[in-house]
């Protein structure tokens, strides 16, 4: 079973496809999300990461990922060193692996990204969306490269006939998931 990552820029719609095969899983939901809020007059947004369950969708200093503008980040790794990892960690069999999304200001959270690469290894179903860095960054390099993944690139262009294509995979899961 090969797992899906959906690779796009920023706002190529992969956010849009991965929701639209998320919502067709009948299987339980493991792993997590990422929010980012508006874009501030000075040009600053925050991005928060949330169980995928919909347990908690509240930002707080507990779940707060980075601040960011198009040029400057400030990145709070613990984040993904403690929830990050209790997220990828608590994902069962009976169910559906989702990152949404894996990217760049990760790479230097060591316990997270051996997770990622963990789950890669094994045999739970894996939905994630994966950006397209435009910077070079090695463990986005080696996500994409995972010989049991599948990488999708998602343009706006072709998004529907990407969602027929892997929409029959996702089914696929729900059959062997007994769902």
């Amino acid at each position: 079973m090969k797992h899906l990552l959906l690779c796009g820029r920023r706002n190529s719609g992969k956010t849009a496809l991965f929701n639209r095969l998320l919502a067709r899983c009948r299987m339980p939901v493991y792993g997590f999300l990422t929010g980012i809020t508006e874009t501030d007059p000075e040009g600053w947004h925050q991005v928060h990461m949330f169980p995928a369950d919909g347990s908690a969708s509240e930002p707080t200093g507990e779940n707060f990922v980075c601040r960011c503008n198009t040029r400057q980040r400030a990145v709070n790794l613990r984040v993904f060193e403690t929830l990050g990892v209790r997220l990828l960690d608590a994902a069962r069999p009976d169910g559906i692996l989702v990152m949404d999304e894996l990217g760049f200001i990760e790479a230097d959270a060591p316990t997270f990204c051996d997770r990622v690469f963990r789950r890669l290894d094994g045999d739970i179903p894996i939905l994630a969306t994966v950006r397209d860095a435009t910077i070079e960054c090695a463990f986005l390099d080696r996500v994409k490269a995972h010989p049991r993944a599948a990488l999708y690139n998602v343009t706006p262009d072709g998004m529907e006939a990407l969602y027929e294509q892997l929409l029959p995979i996702v089914e696929g899961w729900n059959e062997v998931l007994k769902c």
